[in-house]
């Protein structure tokens, strides 16, 4: 899911010449996946090995050669976990199994067996903001305002009134609150009403995803695309926006992109993720402008080998503006 208008470019630390200081080529290490080539694969779309219609992970497994003869070095497969479909497979509904018009997780071993066996790698769409309103966590939050996952979510109380907790305005348009009239409480869903938000200001959810993560690279999986990553920190007591024009919603970025303290949770995923493995991340990196990415890269200290950079999206309209 792409949380911008157009493509995002895709930027590391080594090529970004934006930053007035230079980095001298000597002191950039290789890596494997500074010089690899990617081939993205949506996979319902992609190749049917069944006749069903759909595509799926034996369709997959049938063109590895293919794209290996491309030239391709890395395989990136767009969403393949568990997904109530909403968005496209955004919206995760368990991270430890897959579509079953996708295959099963033997397919899955077996995709991430055939494409080593061929020198290539393999990483995965992973999505942390958030997961589908029908993930078990979810269904467990929402039950009770006692259940010891109901702080996993954002969940508040509404104004007096019957008005939401705030005028945020969701990515996907219209209130980022919906009410749950069994507990009367709202949940925060900054795309979605189907796509909760997690809470990452709560250490038991966050321990969760580590965990999660660690195990689909223990399972052979060589890296991810991290999805709207940048949403994650939202700015603290979640308040109104200005609404000089009195509008019913306000658009809400600037309180949940990129918000200061992010650093704090991407430093500690990294640590108890990915930090200190050979695979690649690549975080999807909106609201982070050129001299915060030189940091997200960080030879040495980035969260993340390279990210989805936006700003480059708007580089056109700035040269027409200056020469108009």
């Amino acid at each position: 899911m792409s949380t911008a208008t157009e493509n995002p470019s895709t930027i590391s630390k080594s090529e970004l010449t934006m930053k007035s200081s230079f980095y001298p080529t000597t002191n950039i290490r290789r890596k494997w996946w500074k010089e690899s080539v990617v081939y993205q694969i949506y996979p319902r779309s992609f190749q049917d090995s069944n006749g069903d219609g759909i595509g799926d992970i034996r369709g997959i497994l049938q063109r590895l050669d293919y794209i290996k003869n491309l030239g391709a070095d890395i395989i990136w497969i767009c969403p393949i976990f568990k997904s109530a479909n909403d968005d496209n497979g955004y919206d995760i509904s368990d991270y430890q199994d897959i579509m079953d018009v996708f295959g099963t997780m033997e397919d899955v071993d077996e995709l991430i067996k055939q494409v080593h066996n061929r020198n290539m790698r393999i990483i995965f769409d992973l999505v942390l903001n958030h997961t589908s309103d029908e993930h078990p966590w979810f269904i467990e939050s929402r039950s009770s305002l006692t259940n010891p996952k109901r702080d996993w979510y954002i969940w508040r109380d509404g104004k007096p009134g019957g008005l939401r907790p705030n005028n945020w305005e969701s990515i996907f348009n219209g209130s980022a609150w919906e009410y749950d009239k069994e507990t009367d409480q709202y949940y925060l869903h900054l795309f979605s009403r189907k796509m909760p938000d997690l809470n990452w200001e709560c250490p038991e959810l966050r321990q969760e995803l580590y965990k999660m993560t660690r195990w689909w690279l223990d399972r052979g999986v060589d890296g991810f695309r991290i999805d709207a990553i940048s949403h994650i920190k939202k700015k603290p007591g979640l308040p109104d926006l200005p609404n000089p024009k009195q509008l019913e919603f306000v658009s809400s970025f600037d309180y949940h992109m990129n918000v200061e303290g992010i650093e704090e949770f991407l430093t500690e995923f990294k640590r108890e993720t990915y930090g200190g493995r050979d695979v690649v991340t690549v975080g999807e990196a909106n609201g982070v402008d050129a001299d915060q990415a030189v940091d997200w890269v960080d030879e040495k200290d980035g969260k993340f080998n390279m990210i989805f950079q936006f700003e480059v999206t708007n580089l056109w309209d700035k040269t027409l503006s200056t020469l108009n």
